[in-house]
């Protein structure tokens, strides 16, 4: 739902060949999978399982260890579960809830526009883009039982994930392909590595 196209055009810019499909023999033949989304997370999920993508995302990333990247929608849904707009279970893949966020200094909601993110700089995959802006759409929030799985983080009234990596697992809360070059840096270098 949503940002597919802008991310299919960003791709295409960096050079890589993608395919937007729902086909499980495609899904099975891709050296990487990118779930980019945006909407409620209960639809997300509802349209996961109504094509029958929860099991074979799940055997293809979580067991066969394929490469994995999820953006905005796309990240929320590899949570235990959502909140948004009940409880609804994700795709479990990283152990954490998606909650709304509640600002307590007035901050609006959603957490719209430019912000700075802070990265793990122990981690030297992401030590570069430290103190870098990307673009932020969301009401909600991943909250992220395991501090290791946490690579990002932005401030909104409070520290915020904004990015998570598990093994092959990687997701971004917020749109690369909207974030201009350091947008396109970062993907570049998660494709390089991963794809």
């Amino acid at each position: 739902m949503g940002n597919v196209a802008s991310v299919q055009k960003v791709l295409k810019k960096l050079g890589y060949q993608s395919i937007i499909t729902n086909n499980h023999d495609e899904l099975k033949q891709v050296d990487f999978i990118l779930l980019p989304g945006v909407g409620s997370f209960k639809k997300g999920m509802e349209n996961l399982n109504a094509l029958g993508l929860v099991e074979l995302l799940t055997e293809e990333v979580v067991v066969k260890k394929k490469p994995f990247l999820g953006i905005c929608l796309g990240m929320q849904l590899i949570a235990t579960f959502g909140t948004e707009p009940e409880h609804v279970n994700g795709l479990g893949w990283i152990d954490g809830e998606v909650i709304k966020i509640v600002p307590k200094k007035g901050h609006r909601v959603p957490h719209m526009g430019w912000n700075t993110i802070k990265t793990d700089m122990l981690n030297e995959f992401y030590r570069e883009f430290n103190n870098l802006d990307y673009y932020f759409i969301h009401s909600y929030h991943f909250n992220a039982i395991n501090p290791k799985d946490v690579t990002m983080t932005v401030n909104y009234d409070g520290e915020l994930v904004a990015g998570l990596q598990k093994d092959n697992i990687f997701a971004m809360q917020f749109h690369p392909e909207k974030s201009q070059d350091e947008g396109m840096i970062l993907l570049r270098k998660v494709l390089e590595k991963y794809a």
